[in-house]
């Protein structure tokens, strides 16, 4: 899908930038896949904000997506390609020989018509789903099961992708965009290709209403709160903060390494570029 530009009629219009999207079904999701779906406005139980910058946006209804593919070896077809206001990438309705139907993740160059199957063996095309162990070397995929049975969480959102580079004693070698190698059990599914939307990080979104729409408030910077709002805040006149860089709550942030979880640290061979 292309990018369109707008010629600058309003202030919203200038510098907007959007995806095409004439390719995507203009009606109502299948309802049989959907359900309600309650904004929080970042507040939890308590009625506590627990998430900032959160409130407001539009009435949505969550597609439910079937993320494990376990309906092995019967051919569905692809009914349309739909936008999905709950994540990036596109959706594609799909219709098995049994009557089924169900949401996926599309992959680039997956079109109305095309014919895809979750199988033991398949071929390599986008919107296949297979196990690791299944796959050609060099194969790219997307939506890659880190325990088998639980379903894709790996490569989910709009223009994501993995590689895969080797298999060793039951695990297979998946390459990550951001430089890193790590381990997977062979017998996780996975689907061939690319996420679909690879565009939707060069939007340019015009105006802050637009941002609105999509339930996002304004972001206020920590320099510019008092010290009991922030760490960064207080000082006499213009302080840029006077210490590392931390989240409201003292955390470092803006590169510094936050990760622990000893428990998966054995899957990773290949730390992400610095």
């Amino acid at each position: 899908m292309a990018l369109k530009q707008f010629r600058p009629i309003t202030p919203g219009t200038r510098g907007l930038i959007l995806i095409e999207r004439d390719a995507l079904h203009k009606g109502a999701p299948e309802k049989s896949l959907t359900e309600g779906k309650r904004k929080t406005g970042g507040r939890n139980n308590l009625g506590r904000v627990t998430s900032w910058s959160r409130g407001g946006g539009h009435k949505q209804r969550y597609r439910i997506i079937d993320w494990k593919r376990k309906k092995f070896d019967v051919e569905g077809t692809v009914v349309r390609l739909e936008y999905d206001p709950n994540r990036t990438a596109f959706i594609a309705l799909i219709e098995y020989a049994d009557g089924e139907k169900a949401y996926i993740v599309a992959p680039q160059r997956l079109q109305a018509g095309d014919k895809i199957i979750a199988a033991e063996k398949a071929d390599i095309k986008p919107g296949n789903a297979m196990m690791l162990k299944s796959m050609p070397v060099g194969t790219i995929i997307h939506n890659i099961e880190m325990r088998v049975g639980k379903g894709a969480q790996m490569c989910r959102s709009a223009g994501t992708y993995a590689q895969l580079v080797g298999r060793d004693q039951g695990y297979a070698q998946v390459k990550l965009a951001s430089g890193e190698l790590r381990v997977v059990p062979q017998d996780c599914m996975a689907t061939v290709g690319a996420v679909s939307n690879p565009d939707h990080m060069n939007q340019n979104f015009g105006k802050a209403g637009r941002q609105r729409w999509k339930g996002k408030r304004p972001v206020v910077r920590g320099v510019a709160m008092n010290p009991v709002d922030h760490p960064h805040g207080g000082g006499e006149g213009r302080t840029s903060g006077g210490r590392n860089p931390v989240t409201p709550w003292g955390k470092p942030t803006k590169g510094a390494k936050t990760r622990k979880n000893k428990k998966t640290d054995q899957f990773i061979i290949r730390r992400k570029k610095k």
